[in-house]
């Protein structure tokens, strides 16, 4: 009897040790706890706003998926669109003009397109008086049909549009 009480009472330190080595042993697999504020600041130091994850979409540039190809359909869709409107003016001008334009829009994270500003040479602005009101018109023809995409939400975005205004001698 007196054998299996100490083996008794050697298995009761045994579980005894045990338990404490577990008990102090806790904190090698504890994780570090991150409050929701902290890690929403850490995501918010990550993301890079000035890059969008999907341009806003025109119907031609439905379809397109890789981000290069969306950005270079944008602008070509938006700068043909301009292009066409107003060479089918049949604007005669009555000096040789080379110059740019500047055209500032933005599109709200609705879908809507807006100029925000519109930078004219006066030479440019006395020789085609009607430029900038054909410039809003097309602008107002042309809606986007999709905004732009910053992780799966939309967003705001704003562009800057040089737009070649060059004439051209009759044929």
């Amino acid at each position: 009897m007196y054998f299996s009480g100490r083996i008794y009472s050697e298995m009761k330190h045994i579980v005894f040790l045990l338990l404490l080595f577990l008990a102090s042993s806790c904190q090698f697999f504890e994780t570090e706890k991150i409050s929701t504020e902290t890690f929403y600041d850490e995501e918010l130091k990550a993301i890079d706003w000035k890059e969008v994850d999907q341009y806003p979409v025109f119907i031609d540039c439905d379809s397109l998926s890789e981000k290069q190809a969306q950005k270079t359909c944008f602008e070509q869709t938006l700068s043909l669109h301009l292009y066409k409107s107003i060479s089918s003016k049949h604007i005669i001008a009555t000096q040789d003009i080379n110059d740019t334009v500047q055209l500032e829009f933005s599109i709200s994270k609705e879908g809507i397109l807006t100029v925000k500003n519109m930078e004219i040479d006066s030479l440019i602005q006395a020789d085609l008086p009607l430029l900038k009101d054909w410039i809003l018109q097309t602008i107002d023809s042309l809606q986007p049909i999709a905004p732009a995409y910053k992780r799966g939400i939309p967003v705001s975005t704003q562009f800057t549009l040089p737009i070649v205004i060059k004439t051209q001698e009759e044929l």
